[in-house]
């Protein structure tokens, strides 16, 4: 969420104010991993990312990702070679615009923004602007069902709207063991569930979107190598490529998108 123009140092220490804010307004939203199973990865296949793509949506279509980037001034929504990580298309947004979660339905790419309370609709194959609603509520990550787009906020909620109007339908809190888990940032839908990254953290929690039960958490640590993590931000960027049942993972200013395949942790 933070914007990339923010120096190491100060986006640091930025970070770690807005997280002692977060605890101390609701300890309730704090992730617990006691009661539901846990699962690590293994790394199948690593590809070229720009480092310089302060990444908040990744979607995976027929060999291409679409990626949105943030930061005012610099938010883009691009579409990039997978194999090269060349970007093969690209448009930058308003410089009032902080761009956030994207999701592609049909022939329509939907774009969240951070504080504007719009939502964008793009047309997939030429990125032209088809429509622009307003959103009542911060834009965090974005993905759909096949029905619903399905949309965080930060915190422990997620909204479900309705794809042609954008009219919210409803909504569900995400919850373990009776406590709300907040930081629900960007997301992905795969096989009946919703897969978000949580702000801050190398973890994903797996919810059940009808209840928001929380029924996995995946471990991600170690996923970049310290070595590289000094230049880079926070894990966030989930694609899924349902035809070869490959996911891919990232994150903002990774040098590396990576395929990996979840596995039962130690």
């Amino acid at each position: 969420m933070l914007d990339n123009r923010l120096s190491r140092p100060n986006r640091f220490l930025f970070t770690m104010l807005i997280l002692a804010v977060a605890l101390a307004v609701s300890c309730s939203d704090s992730p617990s991993s006691d009661a539901a199973p846990a699962l690590s990865y293994k790394i199948i296949a690593t590809y070229p990312h720009d480092t310089s793509a302060f990444t908040q949506g990744l979607v995976y279509d027929d060999a291409f990702l679409y990626e949105s980037t943030g930061g005012y001034g610099q938010s883009s929504l691009r579409k990039v070679d997978l194999e090269s990580g060349e970007i093969l298309q690209s448009i930058r947004l308003p410089d009032q615009i902080f761009a956030e979660g994207i999701t592609l339905l049909g022939q329509r790419i939907y774009l969240l923004t951070w504080k504007s309370n719009r939502i964008f609709v793009y047309n997939k194959e030429t990125f032209a602007l088809m429509e622009e609603s307003p959103y009542p509520a911060q834009g965090w990550g974005l993905t759909h069902n096949g029905k619903n787009l399905i949309a965080s906020d930060g915190t422990a909620t997620l909204r479900f709207l309705d794809p042609n109007t954008l009219a919210i339908v409803s909504q569900t809190q995400v919850h373990q063991d009776g406590r709300g888990v907040g930081g629900l940032n960007e997301l992905e839908y795969i096989n009946g569930k919703v897969y978000a990254n949580i702000w801050l953290t190398d973890r994903i929690a797996v919810i059940q979107p009808d209840t928001g039960a929380v029924t996995a958490w995946v471990d991600m640590i170690g996923l970049l190598p310290d070595r590289q993590r000094a230049a880079a931000d926070v894990l966030n960027g989930i694609a899924c490529d349902t035809e070869r049942n490959r996911l891919f993972v990232t994150g903002k200013l990774w040098p590396k998108l990576f395929h990996v395949e979840l596995i039962a942790a130690d």
